[in-house]
């Protein structure tokens, strides 16, 4: 089988998408199907280094580049556009990951031409505050380009059954199918020493240290953070807050002002991007992970936050009610007092803070990891194509 995955970029700037789309294929090519990702170079206002229209092989997946036209948000590209053209009739199957780009549009739109079956997973692009974001531009390009589109998808992939209740309204009438994010166990069974990052924040040692995981960006909720936070600091001292993910929008200062305004900047660290291995020791030296989105599919960071056994406050926004009934994290409104109620319990109470990331961490590992989120997905696949040969067979002959 021969999937090819497409993705608009998979630069770091733009979050968790870029590194679970190559987890992805990663899980699925170890279950030994081919797969082939394609992309641009894309990283925000610049570039990224790699070799450009050439097969990179990975570990168990292929992976190409293509050169993007830098002015344009939308990614557009010819060199891709020509390389689907030619290529994509090579494939039996098409996985499109993100909405409102052309990579994305120009895939669909040769699917349908070529009539080659295609999973498109929106990433929560279709979730009503997404949508209402920006909403007449963003609108207008959804009725005009991506509802057509949605339309004659083979399965629309839903990350949770939040976002699933979510689009209905949109009365799409392709199938929707909830398949979440996941993460490798491996790399939280066990963490990296918490040392390796205190040497790269000496100042953070002995704080009681809550993490923000995520870019910097409005729907990321660090205006309701801020003043959430500060209710903490002012009854808890010792605490300091990370906020760890990239600026690719240029939100920073607007960000930090939040923190200004609410006169705790001083307890507030901006550590940037962090990757790989000084993420997860950044992961094993905090004591509480908070995601305060008006916003999200399904969170990757949220997963590495409960994976690594860490008590979790985290918004109804963030679509993982799941979490809540299986009582792993403290799910709640989209509300700064409320936020900071929940962060409180987690400091008042640190033996029932500990219980909770002791759930966290099973149920992470027993339902969201990258093997059982593949082979899911696998079958998703077989059953599109069994559905495409059957509707070949049943066709009348000439």
């Amino acid at each position: 089988m021969k999937i090819l995955i497409v993705i608009p970029a998979i630069g770091l700037v733009y979050g968790g998408t870029s590194k679970l789309v190559l987890e992805l294929a990663q899980a699925l090519g170890d279950r030994a199907l081919q797969i082939d990702v394609v992309t641009t170079d894309a990283n925000g206002a610049t570039n990224l280094d790699v070799p450009l229209c050439t097969w990179q092989q990975e570990k168990s997946y292929r992976i190409q580049y293509f050169p993007r036209w830098r002015l344009s948000e939308y990614k557009f590209s010819y060199p891709l556009t020509a390389w689907l053209f030619q290529h994509l009739r090579d494939y039996d199957l098409v996985h499109t990951i993100s909405l409102f780009t052309y990579p994305v549009a120009i895939a669909h739109w040769l699917c349908q031409l070529y009539k080659i079956p295609y999973i498109v997973n929106p990433q929560g692009m279709l979730d009503p505050w997404a949508l209402n974001y920006k909403g007449f531009k963003k609108k207008a390009y959804y009725t005009l380009i991506e509802r057509p589109i949605l339309r004659k998808a083979s399965v629309i992939q839903m990350l949770s059954q939040a976002e699933a209740d979510g689009i209905r309204p949109l009365s799409l009438p392709a199938p929707l199918k909830i398949i979440p994010n996941g993460v490798h166990r491996q790399d939280f069974d066990p963490l990296p020493d918490s040392e390796l990052f205190y040497q790269a924040f000496p100042e953070l040692r002995g704080k009681s240290l809550i993490l923000f995981l995520g870019r910097i960006d409005p729907k990321k909720g660090l205006d309701l953070l801020a003043p959430a936070f500060a209710q903490i600091h002012a009854e808890f001292p010792n605490t300091h807050l990370v906020v760890a993910g990239p600026d690719n929008t240029g939100f920073l200062p607007t960000a930090q002002s939040y923190f200004e305004q609410s006169g705790v900047l001083e307890a507030v660290t901006f550590a940037g991007m962090l990757t790989g291995t000084l993420k997860h020791a950044a992961l094993a030296a905090v004591d509480l992970y908070v995601a305060p989105s008006y916003s999200e599919g399904f969170s990757l960071s949220i997963l590495e936050g409960m994976a690594a056994g860490l008590p979790c406050v985290f918004t109804t926004g963030c679509n993982f009610p799941e979490a809540a009934i299986a009582q792993a994290a403290k799910v709640v409104e989209i509300d700064a007092d409320e936020i900071a109620q929940a962060m409180r319990r987690q400091f008042a109470y640190p033996e029932a803070a500990k219980a909770l990331g002791e759930r966290a961490r099973h149920l992470i590992f027993q339902h969201y990891t990258w093997d059982q989120i593949a082979g899911t997905l696998h079958q998703a696949y077989l059953d599109i194509l069994d559905r495409k040969k059957h509707a070949l067979s049943s066709q009348p002959v000439s």
